[in-house]
């Protein structure tokens, strides 16, 4: 497992930008895919993007497709969520998650809060 820490959240309003970083520990990083899921209060949690282990191959849902975007720096060991058009119903605690098999996401962080004000 890799140790994974997420940061850049914050309050924002609509129509803003932020962009979530998750850096992991481990030299081991190019081995899994990772992805980002969130969290909304009362909800279950979220898929919202993922990305293989070369950044070659991105997915994601529905929702932010086309406002957000992953990315990943191998050499730094960090995964970026670029998010723009932020919309009040993105508002949630966002999560990166590491994956050394497809969809088997075995490593989390602690999450950071994404505030959209209306």
């Amino acid at each position: 497992q890799v140790q994974l820490v997420e940061s850049g959240g914050g309050l924002v309003q609509t129509g803003g930008s932020l962009r979530l970083s998750c850096a992991a520990s481990g030299r081991t990083f190019s081995s899994y895919a990772m992805g980002w899921f969130r969290q909304a209060p009362g909800k279950e949690r979220e898929f919202v993007a993922t990305i293989s282990r070369s950044g070659v191959s991105t997915t994601y849902a529905d929702s932010v497709k086309g406002r957000f975007t992953i990315s990943r720096d191998n050499a730094k060991n960090t995964v970026y969520l670029q998010m723009n058009s932020l919309k009040p119903e993105d508002t949630a605690v966002y999560y990166c998650a590491a994956a050394l098999r497809v969809g088997a996401y075995d490593s989390w962080g602690q999450g950071t809060q994404v505030t959209v004000s209306s």
